[in-house]
């Protein structure tokens, strides 16, 4: 399947619909309002419908879920169910790259799960037993089970650098970013596996300059609770309207 024909998912975190990113809170608690504010509802529904290409007369399928790393059992739901169809694109709607800045980065995915073929990788409840698999770093692991064939990454206009240089392919530029799992023995793996796939990496600082560039097939929402705080709970709601849930 080519990308041009790969079809659309729509991963949006409330923390992208603030007016600054709020740093993590403790476990069980939120970041207080002070540390940002909530978009307004019209500016919430204006990126949704002029950029996002949503209407709410013809709303998808969606979901709604507490922390982004459940993005991963949606889309392996709808694969199981040939609603998805892999390589899809993926439009990450957040302030955050997930692509790991933080330990243990691509190492455990690198090492763990790349030496696995491809149709056995998928096991998240393994990954989570051990500690892995985490909000932060999820798109690795959607990438290493060569789910993705495209990646965007919508910022809020706030968020800080966080998107791991060593994760960008040697042929990367500004213009022409792509992200490269690595394969700890190389020769071994790409004899046995095939080579890990080059993923197109568009960033988007200015989420203006966003357009979709086909319909969506599917869309969610990660409430991120440790980096939202409970006043941008209501906009999930709103968000929600757009969704077949």
């Amino acid at each position: 399947m080519s990308v041009s024909q790969a079809q659309c998912v729509l991963d949006l975190d409330l923390d992208f619909f603030l007016s600054d990113c709020c740093p993590m809170a403790d476990l069980g608690k939120r970041p207080a309002r002070e540390a940002c504010s909530p978009w307004p509802e019209e500016a919430v529904r204006a990126f949704l419908e002029q950029n996002c290409g949503l209407s709410r007369m013809r709303p998808i399928p969606g979901r709604i879920f507490p922390t982004h790393d459940l993005a991963l059992d949606f889309w392996r739901e709808h694969l199981l169910q040939g609603a998805l169809r892999a390589p899809f694109h993926v439009t990450h709607v957040d302030a955050h790259s997930d692509l790991g800045i933080a330990p243990p980065r691509a190492t455990y995915v690198e090492a763990s799960v790349l030496c696995q073929a491809p149709a056995a990788r998928d096991t998240l409840s393994r990954y989570r037993r051990e500690g892995q698999l985490t909000e932060a770093n999820y798109l690795l692991f959607a990438m290493a089970f060569r789910w993705i064939c495209h990646l965007d990454n919508v910022r809020n206009p706030r968020s800080r650098a966080d998107i791991p240089e060593e994760l960008l392919a040697q042929n990367s530029s500004a213009e022409h970013m792509s992200l490269l799992l690595r394969q700890p023995f190389p020769q071994l793996f790409s004899a046995l596996h095939g080579p890990e796939p080059e993923v197109p990496f568009a960033v988007y600082h200015d989420y203006r300059e966003f357009r979709c560039s086909a319909p969506f097939s599917l869309v969610s929402l990660a409430m991120s609770p440790r980096y939202v705080p409970k006043e941008a709970d209501s906009l999930a709601e709103i968000i929600s309207e757009y969704m077949c849930l």
